[in-house]
């Protein structure tokens, strides 16, 4: 069997499923595997959720009691005082007890001024607070909790697509590959043919004509195949850049098998109201449904209570009467506030209007979404079987005039003919292939859903 016979033998075998692989598969799950791991845009949503967890904590943490520690010390001179008049009022009685008595047990007083402003004094405390009622604490708590979910589900989203874009950037990939390597084997045709003919014109059987058109299918196929280097070399970067590894990091090719029984089982799947886009959406209602029941409950009272346990006094005095514990209890309750609350509960249900027609225009967009990436794999699938059926015929065809072009029977004309059409149909089967496969790897990401 000679080189032309064994490379159809050989295509033959490939698609239509003859020739078995150890691992099918198994370097583009790695590579899905390392995209979500190391892709830039899904560690930045990530951190997005982590500032969303955060958050929550935050909100948690404010039915926690808090703990505070405050200290002032002041300086005064001046200012409102009050005056005691003593002396005025009990030196004359003190004289005269003094004089009844005949002793000095009773001393004469001065008027005394105290001022309002405390002098040297400090004031040091531990504050214990605690909120006993306040709603808008637990609505904020709900509010947080179901935004962490929205970053989750974007998360999800991009999940979703990453895996979808890297599949179809690697099957781009191994399309061509696969292109490459066909004009590489058919310029191993066309380099023969070119060596044939000059053979012959050596020898004065061939025409100077039949060389130059030999050389010039060379030289067509050498730019062909510079055209197919660019563009495997394109799709590897794109891999690359996808996986967020250098460019000029090696793809490796591997064979890409069709599952027609996977291929079955997504036309049976109808129910996606689990995906996430609709999960996300749903939840954004619940974030702004709870942001009505809050304002709805503004007129309900705020209570807090607090203890206060610390010392004071003057000249930084510390003793059993500088030590103190207050407690104490603290109320309010919004009265008016202009009709503010009242625009914020009809702000969210024009934002509840909104999302109930995103959500319809949604299901409608992912409805269509599946439909048509059904209706595209039947189409590639049928575009698979008319190229594999001209495969044959060429392969035929290019038996039989490249027998009759070495016999002499066949012109070069013909040889070159039937090359060419070898050659395209080579690669039509190689685009139909890989173009089911993205349309099926297109109908999957149609179809996910939260796990």
């Amino acid at each position: 069997m000679d080189s032309t016979h064994k490379k159809i033998f050989l295509w033959l075998l490939l698609f239509f499923g003859l020739l078995s692989e150890g691992k099918a598969q198994q370097i583009l799950s790695d590579y899905v595997s390392e995209g979500l791991q190391h892709n830039l845009v899904l560690k930045d949503r990530h951190i997005s959720l982590d500032q969303s967890l955060l958050a929550l904590k935050d909100a948690k943490s404010f039915f926690l009691p808090s703990v505070d520690f405050g200290a002032n010390y002041t300086l005064a001179r001046g200012g409102r005082a009050i005056i005691l008049p003593l002396g005025d009022l009990l030196n004359g009685v003190y004289s005269t007890l003094n004089t009844l008595t005949d002793r000095q047990a009773f001393p004469q007083l001065e008027n005394i001024e105290e001022q309002f402003m405390p002098n040297n004094f400090y004031d040091a405390r531990f504050r214990v607070s605690y909120p006993i009622i306040n709603p808008d604490l637990h609505f904020n708590k709900l509010i947080r909790q179901q935004s962490v979910k929205l970053e989750e589900y974007e998360i999800e989203i991009y999940k979703a697509e990453l895996v979808k874009n890297i599949k179809q950037a690697y099957y781009q990939f191994c399309l061509a590959y696969t292109a490459k390597q066909i004009l590489e084997e058919s310029k191993i045709l066309v380099d023969r043919n070119l060596k044939d003919n000059r053979s012959l014109l050596a020898n004065g059987k061939g025409l100077p004509a039949q060389v130059l058109r030999a050389e010039s299918e060379v030289e067509n196929l050498n730019a062909q195949l510079i055209e197919a280097e660019n563009k495997m070399a394109n799709a590897a970067y794109y891999v690359n850049f996808l996986l967020n590894r250098p460019l000029q990091t090696q793809v490796i090719f591997e064979i890409q098998e069709i599952q027609e029984e996977e291929i079955s089982r997504l036309f049976q799947e109808e129910d996606y109201s689990q995906r996430a886009e609709l999960v996300k959406i749903a939840t954004a209602k619940n974030i702004q449904e709870t942001v009505i029941r809050m304002n709805r409950n503004f007129g309900v009272p705020r209570l807090n209570t607090f203890l206060d346990l610390g010392m004071q006094g003057f000249d930084f005095d510390y003793s059993q009467q500088s030590r103190y514990a207050l407690f104490g209890l603290n109320m309010s309750m919004p009265v008016f506030q202009g009709g503010r609350n009242r625009n914020e509960i009809n702000r969210a249900k024009i934002e509840i209007d909104a999302i109930s027609y995103k959500t319809e225009l949604l299901e409608n967009q992912i409805d269509m979404s599946i439909r048509t990436a059904k209706n595209n794999i039947k189409a590639a699938g049928a575009a698979k079987q008319s190229a594999e059926s001209n495969f044959k015929s060429a392969s035929s065809y290019l038996r039989l005039i490249d027998k009759g072009y070495r016999e002499g029977t066949n012109s070069l004309i013909e040889f070159i003919d039937a090359r060419n059409q070898f050659t395209l149909s080579e690669l039509r089967v190689t685009i139909a292939n890989y173009g089911l496969l993205s349309a099926v790897a297109q109908l999957e990401r149609e179809l996910e859903t939260l796990k």
